[in-house]
């Protein structure tokens, strides 16, 4: 398995890169790496191509992947399948750079999910009934199927709960004292308190 923090967003309305943005002495990119290597995973970061260069500045270049425009997707299903292209035999442990709230303690649930269940395609946190697929674990084994999709053709949605609903997630529920850990954040305005 590898961790993947996912640094790729346009960032628009946040009028500044979120992956860069300082939480207590560390960019939200870092205390997400942080947050994967206590799982003890190899950690990659998903980056567009233009914020490759403030990236490598900080990062070790074999840790950034570039979307792969080839692809003809964007967002998150172009980072996910970007890393499952370079690392097409590994189960991926992804986590949102701009999820700074994310508890640690949350993290290994979905990986005993993993562990207990292993035939689903992925394993996702629900919150009010929906999926939560910036925070998930995606298989090697489901990312190809999707992979096969898009290349047939046969993907015309390409928002990661669409994408879920071919792959048979296992899902793990949360409870509401969970759900703020789920907050990602994508104005400046909803900085204040942090």
């Amino acid at each position: 398995m590898l961790g993947v923090v996912l640094c790729g967003g346009q960032s628009s309305r946040m009028g500044t890169d979120k992956g860069l943005i300082k939480l207590n002495a560390n960019t939200w990119a870092q205390a997400a790496v942080d947050k994967m290597l206590l799982l003890k995973l190899k950690v990659v970061l998903s980056v567009n191509a233009t914020q490759y260069n403030d990236y490598q500045s900080i990062f070790n270049t074999a840790q950034l992947i570039i979307d792969n425009d080839d692809l003809l997707v964007r967002g998150l299903l172009a980072g996910v399948l970007s890393v499952h292209l370079q690392y097409p035999e590994e189960d991926l442990f992804v986590l949102a750079c701009d999820m700074p709230l994310m508890e640690t303690n949350m993290l290994p649930q979905l990986l005993l999910a993993y562990r207990e269940h292993p035939l689903n395609g992925a394993y996702i946190f629900f919150n009010d009934g929906q999926p939560e697929p910036l925070c998930a674990i995606y298989t090697a084994k489901g990312l190809a199927f999707v992979l096969q999709l898009l290349k047939a053709n046969e993907l015309p949605k390409h928002s990661m709960k669409y994408v879920l609903e071919h792959i048979q997630p296992f899902t793990v529920l949360l409870h509401e004292e969970q759900k703020k850990y789920f907050r990602n954040f994508n104005t400046h305005a909803e900085l204040n308190g942090l």
